[in-house]
């Protein structure tokens, strides 16, 4: 299968309307290459602490959109056959209309083809499955071998934005949460994306889970993985929501309720969020907590013993780091 790719030049504020009117003509899922900083809303959505520097933005982006080439060479936009000429054409004439009444910077068009590259399943050569410990972590395109289907198995796909269980601090929070958990827990996950921490607990055995997150896609994420790990609707509740900050969302959690929250989050998340999440643990709760950075180890555990808390462990995986308290 083979694809030409159209890219405009541009500059980064004319991003969003040279999309949507090339979308109108057939130019469908384009890919933003430009050197804007991630918003703080962005950093707090990832599960990385540092992120490198990035180049300085200068402004400029480039906007590639794909078309199929047909076995004879043409290409098919909006159900017609047409050529990489016609659609240059097109998207040239739309740009020059743009120009009469804002500024889209050098708006010219280069075109390339790529690589034979099957663009749904190539890239799941890069992921395997894996072991956690005794816990083995497959994706729906490979087999369990006969040797391995009487272990524990979570089944689990990367999504466009949620964990698999291969990054330290998950498999950080993992270890210390088969430490803790019981048939009667009951389980908090903030920030909990693909649902996996809080559906490897019920597999594990625990009574009941509730996730919180911010990005309203991780409900239908923890849906699809609720249902291939076979884990009942009833066992695990969702919530969308800043529990640090909504107060609706604090009482729809409940307080006084957990027996171990967990979070796997932005240390610079988990300061405002501690002395806010006692209030739902249990006394003598269990507090599980990674996504730290190394050398943000000890501003976790100030917070922590400033909300009460009394740290039980600190574990290590590579220049991660796990905080486990306890609420008194």
């Amino acid at each position: 299968m083979k694809w030409t790719k159209f890219m405009v030049k541009t500059i980064t504020d004319a991003e969003d309307i040279i999309i949507s009117t090339l979308y109108d003509i057939g130019l469908e899922g384009a890919q933003i290459e430009d050197k804007i900083p991630l918003t703080p809303l962005e950093k707090e959505q990832m599960f990385v602490d540092i992120l490198p520097d990035g180049p300085e933005d200068d402004g400029i982006a480039y906007l590639s959109f794909f078309v199929e080439e047909k076995e004879d060479g043409t290409l098919e936009l909006m159900g017609e056959e047409t050529s990489v000429d016609t659609i240059v054409e097109k998207i040239k004439s739309e740009l020059d209309d743009l120009r009469c009444f804002m500024e889209i910077g050098e708006g010219t068009v280069m075109v390339s083809e790529t690589e034979d590259i099957d663009w749904i399943n190539n890239w799941k050569q890069y992921f395997h499955q894996f072991y956690i410990d005794d816990l083995l972590v497959i994706p729906s395109w490979e087999e369990v071998k006969e040797e391995d289907k009487d272990k524990m198995i979570l089944h689990i796909d990367p999504g466009t934005a949620f964990g698999t269980g291969m990054h330290e601090t998950t498999q950080l929070c993992i270890r210390q949460l088969k430490k803790y958990i019981t048939p009667e827990t009951e389980l908090l996950d903030v920030g909990t994306g693909s649902g996996i921490l809080a559906i490897i607990s019920l597999m594990y055995g625990i009574k009941h889970a509730v996730g919180t997150d911010l990005d309203p896609c991780a409900v239908e994420a923890v849906r699809e993985n609720m249902e291939v790990n076979n884990i009942k609707p009833e066992a695990f509740d969702m919530m969308i929501g800043n529990i640090i900050t909504d107060k609706e969302v604090q009482d729809k959690v409940g307080y006084e309720k957990y027996d171990i929250v967990v979070a796997n989050i932005l240390a610079d998340v988990l300061v405002p969020l501690t002395p806010v999440i006692v209030n739902q643990m249990k006394k003598g709760g269990i507090y599980i907590t990674s996504g730290i950075i190394d050398n943000k180890e000890q501003t976790v555990v100030d917070a922590v013993k400033a909300a009460g808390l009394e740290v039980l462990e600190v574990t290590y995986q590579g220049e991660w780091v796990s905080v486990t308290a306890k609420k008194q």
